[in-house]
């Protein structure tokens, strides 16, 4: 799936990845449960759907376990439940598994038809992302492919540059943290004796947003990550 068409929603980003990410993109939001089956049928058959839009829709998956705000907010009684935002609103939903073609006539009905911008995004070279620009200047999909083009040879500030024009989200988080931390990242234990020295000075601003900008680029993912940002708050708080 595209790296920008899905999002791992918790309560603490839902706001800035779904509600104003909507404002720019339609956005899908899938409430599921690892325990639950039906969720492990339909979860698929969403992004397999939603990725064919090349970026048009979002994806935000939301483990309502983990989340009971995200969870309350939906007001949600029984999963898989799947609702659809535009400009910070629900505007369609459903619930329980469904079979692709009916998954496919949902997202259909808020995907907007591809623009020229959206095709030269698509391409992702460099020269067709700067056109996708100059047609649209706050595409997202082309902002966040050129500005991880720039940041990966070294041009962060135009890339933090891009990246101001859109709402934050995830995805702009990391490429900001790759634009600012630039080519100083090495392998595995290079970043953990980078933290270990950054933390012992995170009350100072620019080592705090280097610590932070590195747990960026470990992504949620990383069982390291969630163990740093417990030492940061005792180091803060």
């Amino acid at each position: 799936m595209s790296d920008n068409a899905v999002l791992e929603i918790t309560d603490a980003t839902f706001e800035a990845d779904v509600i104003e990410r909507s404002k720019a993109v339609p956005v899908v939001v899938d409430l599921w449960a690892p325990w639950c089956g039906p969720c492990r049928t339909l979860g698929p058959i969403i992004e397999k759907v939603v990725d064919a839009t090349d970026g048009r829709v979002v994806l935000a998956k939301v483990n309502v376990d983990d989340n009971p705000q995200v969870s309350a907010a939906f007001q949600v009684q029984s999963i898989p439940a799947v609702y659809a935002l535009k400009d910070g609103k629900v505007v369609d939903g459903f619930i329980g598994a469904q079979p692709e073609p009916a998954v496919r006539a949902f997202v259909d009905r808020l995907a907007p038809a591809a623009s020229e911008a959206d095709q030269l995004a698509a391409v992702g070279d460099e020269q067709s992302l700067r056109r996708a620009l100059e047609l649209e200047p706050d595409h997202a999909g082309a902002i966040v492919a050129l500005a991880e083009l720039l940041a990966d040879r070294g041009e962060g500030k135009e890339a933090l540059s891009l990246l101001a024009r859109i709402p934050e989200s995830a995805e702009t988080r990391r490429v900001a943290a790759l634009a600012r931390v630039g080519d100083h990242v090495a392998g595995d234990d290079d970043i953990e004796v980078r933290l270990n020295e950054l933390l012992e000075r995170v009350k100072d601003d620019d080592a705090r947003q280097q610590y932070v900008d590195l747990l960026e680029l470990m992504g949620p993912d990383d069982p390291r990550t969630a163990d740093y940002r417990k030492k940061l708050a005792s180091r803060l708080y």
